[in-house]
């Protein structure tokens, strides 16, 4: 598990952009001078996200250890706090105008006037680098799997991971006329996972597909034990047998196993059109 808060970093982050966002944009509509709630509702959140930004930027700290010694992560991870820290200070000065607001609206209505304007230029410039410190942690989960499959400290969570990035380099292996590469790594996989059946299934359709075994494939098929109460996985699984079937030449088999898994699961698509492209032959 990440330490200190880090684990709660992606649920703070998302309270600390929401509240600030609104905050921002209801002290715009205060400025015009209608819905006078507008006024405190503005400087409440933004005052509530700015001391939220301090534990958003707290917990990134406690979980960027883990996260920046993934190869490569190291830099996204130092941008992304970097304009976080920025977000944070921002706002800082944006609640100190916001207070000002507040003191001064009921003696110095020019100045309490001035402060609100000023509150929202800056809270723009705010809500940019806001914008960025998102936009960069966004890049850091999704392009560099930072902190992906590290939050709970649950070994599960990085075995799916792995599985994930197995899955995704052996599609573009395949897209990119590499499928036997892909498919090594699939196979590889569903070696490591053996009580995965989904992986399994898929290194068996691969087989078909990919390595051109049917042979193969229907071999491990029939190893393979599907729980009578996983309707989507007996579903894949006769897909599957009617693929290796089909590859192999047997055209009736391969039916048979179509019409069997539709009498089963007579709302299915998927087996509805491999039915229609077999007696379409």
């Amino acid at each position: 598990m990440l330490p200190g808060i880090g684990a709660y970093h992606p649920i703070i982050v998302h309270f600390v952009v929401a509240l600030l966002i609104v905050g921002v944009v209801l002290r715009l509509v205060s400025l015009t001078g209608r819905l006078a709630f507008t006024n405190a509702a503005a400087t409440t959140l933004i005052v509530l996200g700015t001391l939220a930004s301090f534990a958003a930027v707290k917990s990134g700290e406690d979980a960027h250890g883990p996260v920046e010694r993934v190869p490569g992560a190291r830099a996204a991870v130092v941008e992304h706090e970097e304009w976080g820290e920025r977000a944070r200070n921002v706002f800082v000065v944006v609640s100190l105008l916001e207070l000002a607001v507040l003191a001064l609206r009921s003696r110095q209505q020019r100045y309490a006037r001035g402060a609100a304007v000023a509150a929202g230029v800056v809270g723009l410039v705010g809500a940019f680098v806001l914008y960025e410190a998102a936009s960069h942690g966004g890049a850091l989960v999704y392009e560099h799997a930072g902190g992906v499959g590290l939050r709970t400290g649950n070994p599960a969570d990085v075995n799916r991971l792995f599985i994930a990035g197995v899955y995704h380099q052996a599609v573009q292996d395949r897209q990119a006329g590499r499928g036997t590469q892909g498919a090594d790594l699939v196979d590889m996989a569903a070696a490591r996972f053996p009580d995965d059946l989904e992986l399994q299934l898929l290194s068996i359709e691969w087989t078909t597909d990919v390595r051109r075994d049917p042979d193969a494939a229907l071999a491990r098929l029939d190893a393979l034990r599907i729980p009578q109460e996983g309707a989507r996985l007996r579903t894949r699984a006769g897909l599957a047998r009617a693929a290796a079937l089909r590859a192999q030449g047997n055209v009736d088999g391969a039916r048979a196993v179509l019409q069997t898994l539709l009498a089963e699961f007579p709302e299915n698509r998927q087996v509805q059109q491999r039915l229609a492209e077999l007696d379409a032959r």
